[in-house]
Order: structure tokens, then sequence, then C-alpha cells
């Protein structure tokens, strides 16, 4: 689709590599929470065997996209360090602006004002200023803190003695978890283990927030087809969007 001006309204929001870590990460996550809830519960769809087994193989594509593809997708983006970091601060980190839209997100949910644009595009750079909604920037960070936690508590409840390069890992865990542990009348092992559970908990509160609530709205679909398919978006639809047009000086007249 073409503005008035005939320039084209649809633009790159996802790289292919972006589609591919998100489907990836939503999967191995999707998988994760079923098989660990069927391991806890004992639910008797799968068998202990195989719901044990579909855990361990997405254990290292969830940590492989977190930990080294998303990581490289957000640091791609940029020209230099200080381009890099203003990236990453604009794109990924609550700010004022995202503030100010929340609030106002919260006033339209009381049917006070129209629900800001938090997808902004500035058509003089050709890349989006900020492009997630304000609430998502605060659960990326809970949630990359949350896996880094899960990861630890799940290296002790694979393998009590589980070491890396002849490091005892899991040995290291469980010491500095003995010191936390008591204050919760807890073994360290109980703790690591409560903690597993909750953050899975976690993970399915996220969910929820993220595509139950945030998302379920037939305008924000556009969203779904550009992150799992095409990656592109079309600016003509306003709804969440807004354009920064270039600046085009005019012509002084003689």
């Amino acid at each position: 689709m073409k503005s008035k001006d005939n320039r084209s309204m649809v633009v790159e929001r996802y790289t292919v590599t972006d589609r591919i870590a998100h489907t990836v990460h939503a999967v191995a996550m999707l998988v994760l929470i079923i098989t660990g809830l069927k391991i806890y519960t004992g639910w008797d769809f799968m068998s202990f065997h195989t719901a044990r087994g579909l855990h361990m193989i997405a254990v290292p594509f969830l940590l492989a996209v977190n930990w080294i593809l998303i990581p490289y997708n957000i640091f791609s983006e940029g020209h230099g360090f200080m381009g890099k970091i203003s990236h990453f601060t604009d794109h990924y980190i609550f700010g004022p602006k995202d503030a100010a839209r929340f609030g106002s997100i919260i006033g339209n949910f009381f049917r006070k004002g129209r629900y800001p644009a938090f997808s902004i595009y500035d058509e003089t750079t050709g890349h989006y200023k900020t492009k997630l909604h304000p609430l998502m920037k605060i659960l990326i960070v809970l949630e990359g803190t949350a896996i880094f936690f899960i990861a630890l508590s799940g290296v002790v409840l694979y393998k009590l003695d589980w070491s890396l390069f002849g490091l005892p890992i899991a040995s290291w865990i469980l010491t500095i978890t003995g010191f936390i542990s008591p204050l919760f009348n807890l073994s360290a092992l109980q703790f690591l283990r409560l903690l597993h559970l909750l953050l899975t908990y976690w993970f399915v509160f996220e969910l929820v927030v993220h595509v139950g609530i945030l998302e379920f709205d037939p305008h924000v679909w556009k969203y779904y087809k550009a992150i799992f398919l095409t990656g592109k978006e079309d600016l003509a639809d306003t709804h969440y969007s807004e354009v920064i047009p270039k600046y085009l000086p005019t012509e002084e007249r003689p």
C-alpha cells in the first residue's frame, strides 16, 4: 500500500532472524510449560519419560534463542557502539515516554482519551523509534530474569553433580542457595524445586497477559502475522501505529 504521495507504507517490522527467534521461543516455552507441569503433577496424557525427554530437548532451544540469537538480533541494529546502545534502550527499556503511553493506556481503559500509538516509525531514518507495547518492555526484563533463574534451578534438578568443563556448576548453585534457603525453612534442593515451580507459574501468567490480554484485540492480530509470517507492517493501518513523516522543505519563491 502507498501513502497519499505515492510512497510505500509497507515496511519491515521483523527480520527473518527475529521471526525465527520468536517462533522457536514460543514453541520451546509451550513445550517446557506443558511437560514441566506434567512432570510435577503426574498428568497421564503422556509418560513421565516422554515428558522428561521433550523437556530436555526444548531446554537448549530456549536458552540458545534467549542467550544467543535474541541478543544478536538486538545488537545487530544501530550504527556504532552508542547507536546500538541507543537502539537497545529505545526499543527494549521502559522509559519516561513509555510511562506516559502506559498512563494513557490506563486512561483509555477507563474511557478517557485515545489508545496511544506504541509502534512509531520514522520515515526520515527508515527505522522504528520504538515498536513494543510499554507493558511488554517490563515483561521482557522480568522474563529474562526468570529464564536465568529457572535455568539455574533446572541444572540442579536435572543432575545434582552436573558440571561443565570440569566446573562443578550444580554444586556451586546448591552452595549459594544454601545461604538463602534456611530463611524459608527449606533445604537448598527444596528451595530450588519450589523456585522452579513458581517460575513456571510466572511464565503461564505472562503468557496469559501477553496473548490473552494485551493482544486479545483484532487490530493487534496484524502483529501476529508480522512476527510469525511476513515480517511486514502496513503503516497505512494506524491502529497503535504512528508515522513520523519525512521532512520535506518547501521551495522558496523567487
